[in-house]
């Protein structure tokens, strides 16, 4: 499989999943509010829109990737317009496109994976608190 087509097939399958946020506003405030894990940006995207995708990420702490694809690829795989900025906001599928994009040779994928990694490891672990907390409180009740 081309790596390009899994990679988009990642993208479309975020957006039936509806962990994907696509646009300007949907991606800013995902990132903004933090609910964002990865923001993503069309290889041709305008330089003011590259300029405030960076000050979203900023803002949420998140990293922000540059695709090889353009604006018109990215709305077919997310079955939309065309967009220049999209928004995972679940940290496993962030992490698998961050992985392959990193097989890409994509700048700043490296570091993204690692961010990525280290967040998606503090979810397991927090999830894992709280069902332990949970199978206490059970047994206590019984």
């Amino acid at each position: 499989m081309n790596p390009d087509a899994s990679i988009l097939q990642l993208i479309g399958l975020a957006k039936k999943a509806g962990r994907l946020e696509i646009g300007e506003e949907l991606a800013g405030a995902a990132a903004r509010s933090r609910t964002a894990a990865l923001l993503l940006l069309a290889k041709d995207a305008a330089d003011n829109t590259v300029r405030r995708a960076c000050h979203f990420a900023d803002a949420g702490k998140v990293p922000c990737l540059r695709l090889p694809f353009t604006k018109e690829e990215l709305g077919l795989a997310t079955g939309s317009a065309p967009c220049a900025i999209l928004a995972f906001t679940d940290v496993g599928l962030a992490a698998s496109l961050a992985k392959k994009l990193q097989t890409e040779q994509i700048q700043n994928s490296a570091e993204a994976v690692a961010f990525l990694e280290k967040r998606e490891a503090r979810i397991r672990r927090r999830r894992q608190e709280m069902r332990s907390r949970k199978a206490k409180r059970r047994k206590k009740q019984s």
